[in-house]
């Protein structure tokens, strides 16, 4: 067991270890001392990134009795989770402003949904990833309701409740699993279904095990939480919530259907299909909205169901062009957020509401408008080569997935106009009666910000780097 701990989950325990050391300070720290509870957090997460140098990836490492594991995936997954983790407690600086006496709470449940991110990419049999989806669950029930008002509460209860449904669907697909392979592992079901034939009630697991999971990418027919939640949530929570579970979710979900669902053929189409519809559904309820937060919500839905049609086709440059384009769109999401954030969550999100900014923010809108126009993908972005990237992984994969394609294509040549959309206002001149804001920023949501949108440059420019180690990555799952 020790050997376990020190090859796979130092950088869990570094976590735990600084979730504990939080909830001490909570019950024992004035109200006042509550900007060392970011300093703190901040710290336990770079301590795991650090710690992520430990983990034992080659060969693949299995531990405790099979139940986790760690390769150089899950190494690159972890790395991402934690990332986006240090950049949304960045951001959190505003919202801690406003619940002083519970901040040190509020970042030992942001470490503890950090922690379940990082077991569901490890996780090796369904046990696991049950209890670690439930962790990564119930803290972002909290984070959501962490704002004060009605709105933050209604959408937590909306996730909630949609999250349990969800977990119904999970759990119905992992135990008729178990009564065909006799096992709850993934490595000991990936063997039986390799050497036995498959059935109706394997295929019908395996997509209710897939559905479950793509609840939390807001996929249809899971998708009605999203716009509520995007509307109820402050914009550093929005920042955790469109990157860090999906990237945990996406994680698990392509090494699922590499290995121990891969021996359904039906589950590409019904996924596919699924994905297409939640397509359709987000960029026809995007283009008649007005509120940003409501549009950058449904742009997560279409992007998630990009991702989830080009991982349903199972290959390994499939999984790549998946790898590459989730770091991009990460990338991109939390940039978009930063600059939310700048803005205020006081303000009217209105897209009117943004006029004429450019004027008095060259600098930060500038960048925030290269990152809706890599969202978008447009030439010159990373979003743009991830795009290209996906569209060329869907037409490989075979003439029958060809009007996938091409309703993917109508559909993203139709996302233009609400990116457009909000975009134009922020160049237009305003009134003389109207006064524009000049934005006063902070170091940590000005770094994130500019930091996001040069990323976003270096891989628009030269992305050869990143699509080997994506290639790397996946010729090595």
């Amino acid at each position: 067991m020790i050997n376990d701990i020190f090859n796979i989950l130092l950088p869990h325990f570094a976590l735990g270890g600084f979730i504990l050391l939080l909830l001490v300070l909570s019950m024992i720290m004035s109200p006042r001392k509550y900007k060392y509870a970011r300093i703190i957090s901040a710290i336990g997460i770079s301590s795991s990134i650090v710690l992520l140098s430990s983990v034992q990836t080659e060969p693949q490492y299995f531990g405790f009795h099979n139940s986790i594991m760690a390769d150089s995936y899950t190494l690159l997954f972890d790395f991402i989770i934690l990332l986006c983790g240090f950049f949304v407690t960045l951001l959190s600086k505003n919202l801690v402003k406003t619940i002083k006496g519970s901040a040190y709470t509020f970042y030992a449940v942001l470490l503890t949904a950090l922690l379940g991110a990082l077991s569901i990419v490890s996780a090796n049999d369904f046990i696991s990833l049950l209890v670690s989806v439930e962790l990564l669950g119930f803290s972002t029930y909290f984070l959501i309701a962490v704002s004060k008002g009605y709105h933050s509460k209604e959408a937590s209860f909306k996730y909630l409740i949609t999250s349990a449904v969800s977990t119904g669907f999970f759990l119905f697909g992992a135990s008729y699993l178990y009564g065909i392979t006799g096992s709850l592992n993934f490595s000991n079901i990936y063997e039986y279904i390799t050497e036995n034939e498959t059935s109706l009630i394997y295929t019908i697991s395996a997509c209710m095990i897939i559905l479950g999971l793509a609840s939390k990418l807001s996929v249809f027919p899971f998708a009605n939480w999203v716009i509520d939640v995007y509307k109820g949530c402050e914009t550093s929570i929005l920042a955790f919530l469109s990157t860090i579970p999906k990237l945990a979710m996406f994680g698990i979900i392509c090494r699922l259907m590499v290995f121990p669902l891969s021996n359904s053929f039906e589950l590409t189409f019904v996924v596919a299909i699924l994905s297409l519809i939640t397509a359709l559904w987000a960029n026809t309820y995007a283009i008649r909205e007005n509120n940003v937060k409501v549009i950058l919500a449904c742009s997560a839905s279409a992007n998630a169901s990009y991702v989830l049609l080009t991982a349903s086709l199972v290959s390994v440059y499939n999984l790549s062009t998946v790898i590459f384009y989730l770091i991009c769109y990460v990338v991109m999401n939390i940039g978009t957020f930063a600059f939310l954030n700048i803005y205020g969550d006081k303000n009217s999100f209105e897209v009117n509401a943004f006029k004429g900014l450019y004027h008095k923010n060259h600098g930060l809108v500038g960048a925030y408008s290269y990152l809706i126009i890599g969202l978008a993908g447009i030439p010159i972005t990373s979003g743009f080569i991830a795009k290209i990237y996906l569209f060329s992984a869907i037409a490989n994969s075979g003439l029958v997935f060809v009007p996938f394609l091409l309703c993917l294509l109508l559909l993203t040549v139709i996302a233009l106009f609400y990116y457009l959309k909000i975009i134009l206002p922020l160049f237009e001149e305003c009134d003389k009666n109207t006064t524009v804001q000049k934005f006063h920023t902070n170091f940590s949501q000005k770094f994130v910000l500019v930091s996001t949108a040069v990323i976003t440059l270096i891989i628009g420019l030269c992305p050869e780097v990143l699509i080997e180690l994506c290639r790397f990555i996946a010729y090595n799952i």
